[in-house]
């Protein structure tokens, strides 16, 4: 009878021990779930985050990226473009304006406006303000009506130097094949092609289009801007500066040409 009882204590002693033992397993797996739980909702906000981030920057504004949903810039207002004013409350004010060399318009009767770099939008809001208390309500209709198409330049040992529009995505390559290729004493190892910077500043860069295109490594040559310029040359240039002003690119491309 008393090695029953020491049998049931021992079995009742066990029984404790196993359940603390559950018992410790089962917090631990639910506290180490919880840092789970925890650390996998930090994760998601910081996705969201990075995504809201994303958003932001392509958000459609008139300058986010198209590939991040946005939209292409908006188009800005260039010299010598042309542009049209309706009024739909006094159409006798209605004009055809050319921007000037200096980037103003002359508003009939109310002087000159600064057009160049605005967008459309932009511009209408101007004339409204320039109109102010001139017209009542003016309410200006803005339009483009001409403008000077995108392009590039190509010259020296090019079949055909001269200007060309930019229609479409054009590598270098591509550009001055479309200018009529290589002439026989183009040096192909030493390729210019200047970027405007600003109105009096380009940047210079040089391609070896020998060695890439014996290379076959046509990922690196270089999509063209509008408003590129470039100059193949016979023999090979010895200084090239990274940036040059336009009386010194003049030395490489000869407005003669065009």
């Amino acid at each position: 009878m008393k090695g029953t009882t020491n049998s049931v204590r021992i079995i009742g002693l066990l029984f404790v021990v196993f359940s603390f033992v559950a018992a410790s397993s089962r917090a631990g797996k639910g506290q180490g779930l919880g840092e789970q739980t925890s650390q996998s909702g930090q994760t998601e906000a910081g996705v969201g985050a990075t995504t809201a981030r994303a958003a932001a920057v392509g958000q459609a504004d008139g300058t986010g990226n198209p590939a991040l949903g946005g939209r292409r810039p908006l188009y800005r207002l260039n010299r010598s473009d042309v542009v049209t004013l309706s009024f739909s409350i006094s159409p006798e004010f209605d004009q055809t304006l050319t921007i000037q060399p200096d980037g103003y318009i002359m508003l009939k009767d109310a002087g000159a406006v600064f057009a160049q770099g605005l967008t459309l939008e932009e511009l209408q809001r101007a004339v409204d303000k320039a109109y102010t208390g001139y017209l009542h309500n003016p309410l200006a209709a803005v339009a483009l009506k001409e403008f000077e198409h995108p392009y590039f330049i190509a010259g020296g040992e090019v079949g055909r130097p001269g200007k060309y529009e930019l229609r479409a995505d054009l590598t270098l390559i591509q550009a001055i094949e479309i200018a009529g290729g290589f002439t026989h004493q183009a040096k192909h190892s030493q390729v210019l092609l200047f970027r405007r910077v600003n109105d009096g500043i380009f940047e210079t860069h040089v391609f070896n289009l020998k060695s890439m295109l014996k290379k076959k490594n046509l990922g690196e040559i270089a999509e063209l801007q509008p408003g590129d310029l470039i100059f193949v040359p016979q023999n090979v240039v010895s200084k090239i500066q990274p940036f040059l002003t336009r009386p010194a690119l003049d030395m490489y491309i000869s407005s003669t040409q065009f």
